[in-house]
């Protein structure tokens, strides 16, 4: 008896060591064939490094380089497992000033298949929400706008193979948005919720922004701290490249889809200007175009924040830029781009959007939110649009979509279902690949 106390006692000893050194994290970051992003923040200035090994050899122990956190960077640190070997997974542990770190849950992540001349495309899946909100009473409105916090478990207990975010990942508030002060504390306060620990921990995570983690509500490119904002994006995010300076712009593959993730602020006009009415931006559009054309995936799904296919121009669809949308929709269809879908949020409401094209194949909008911030729901005059797929609407109740490929590469299905924050199903649908052509 004696002894079994004193082993709860040395395990609870190595847990709230781990607390006090560790301010949020481990993250997983892109995933690689050949290297792997791992992220963590400290509490204070910390030499920190990640040992890792592949599952069921944990006696050939691989290192990161050790690297000194520093307050300058919000005591954040971003280190590449680079010794990794396609189609394999690995355990993994973090190390803080030659102390290993204990969690209750587990620490692990995955290279890439290497699938290509070999095999079939593997079977993967991937949670996808938008609009995180957590509720920090000093700084808040009179009510609580937060909530649901259990629905990072309803993720986690699904076991996607990664994570994409789709904007607004954290809000900040009036104290935060003039001062890089305020916005790293509220990127630092949004990472640090307990519920989401074990989801970083071992699901990949990708990542765009949204006006709310890029400035004030309904921001765009006239804001004057913006590259303040671009430098907290990319110290807290995990992706694998950026397009542009300054612009969350990027792209990743898994597997045979390729993800397009759209930056809908950096070069957004005002909404209320009259003249040089520009959403995504000349720019942006010709890097899509070339990407998406040159692009071999199966599923091409462009992210961003706002609603693409919605034909009601009201809030920040982009019907409200309707003629940089009719362009953009034009060109994806003159050059009979395959397997293009949209992933979008912002809205506080989950629902489908079909666009149906002469003499080609539908286009699908994805609009899931939110996470855990306030639950709504769409205007009336949504839901008599000619694009709004009746069945697919939730509303009032925060929710996440989880979307799953599989098939033999000829014949490869996409299956997506929302769940709401308790993890309970709402809608499914199904779409092959071969109707995307």
């Amino acid at each position: 008896m004696i002894k079994k106390s004193s082993s709860l006692l040395i395990c609870l000893f190595i847990a709230l060591r781990s607390f006090a050194q560790v301010q949020s994290g481990p993250m997983v970051g892109y995933s690689e064939m050949r290297e792997v992003l791992l992220w963590v923040q400290t509490k204070q200035a910390a030499k920190v490094k990640f040992m890792y090994w592949e599952q069921g050899n944990s006696t050939q122990k691989m290192s990161t380089e050790e690297v000194l956190t520093q307050k300058d960077k919000a005591f954040v640190a971003k280190l590449i497992a680079d010794q990794v070997q396609p189609s394999k997974k690995y355990d993994y542990e973090l190390w803080v000033d030659g102390k290993k770190m204990s969690f209750s849950y587990p620490l692990s992540f995955q290279s890439q298949t290497l699938w290509q001349w070999r095999t079939d495309p593997p079977a993967f899946k991937f949670a996808f929400g938008s609009c995180a909100f957590v509720n920090d009473a000093p700084y808040d409105r009179p009510s609580a706008y937060g909530g649901d916090y259990d629905i990072y478990t309803a993720i986690y207990q699904q076991k996607p193979d990664f994570m994409v975010w789709g904007g607004d990942n954290t809000y900040l508030r009036e104290p935060d948005w003039n001062t890089r002060t305020g916005v790293l504390y509220r990127n630092t306060h949004t990472r640090s919720l307990p519920q989401l620990q074990p989801l970083l921990a071992s699901t990949h995570n990708y990542a765009i922004w949204d006006d709310h983690d890029f400035g004030p509500n309904d921001s765009d490119r006239s804001f004057a701290l913006k590259n303040m904002t671009s430098e907290a994006f990319r110290l807290f995010w995990g992706n694998p490249n950026y397009v542009f300076e300054g612009a969350c712009t990027s792209t990743f593959e898994w597997g045979d889809a390729q993800f397009f993730m759209l930056d809908d602020r950096w070069f957004r006009s005002p909404n209320n200007r009259k003249d040089d009415r520009t959403y995504f931006g000349e720019e942006q559009l010709r890097w899509l175009m070339d990407a998406l054309v040159g692009s071999k995936a199966t599923f091409k799904f462009i992210v961003t924040g706002g609603q693409i296919l919605n034909t009601a121009a009201l809030f920040e669809n982009y019907a409200t830029y309707g003629e940089e949308r009719a362009l953009l929709l034009q060109k994806i269809a003159e050059a009979n781009i395959p397997g293009v879908l949209f992933l979008t949020g912002d809205r506080h409401h989950t629902v489908l959007h079909r666009l149906n094209r002469f003499g080609t194949y539908p286009l699908y909008d994805f609009t899931v939110s939110p996470l855990t911030s306030g639950a709504g729901k769409p205007a009336d005059a949504e839901k008599t649009t000619e694009t709004y797929v009746a069945g697919t609407n939730v509303e009032n109740k925060r929710n996440f979509g989880m979307f799953e490929i599989s098939g033999p590469e000829k014949d490869r299905v996409l299956k997506v279902t929302i769940y709401d924050a308790k993890g309970s199903q709402q809608w499914q649908r199904e779409i092959k690949a071969s109707e995307l052509k």
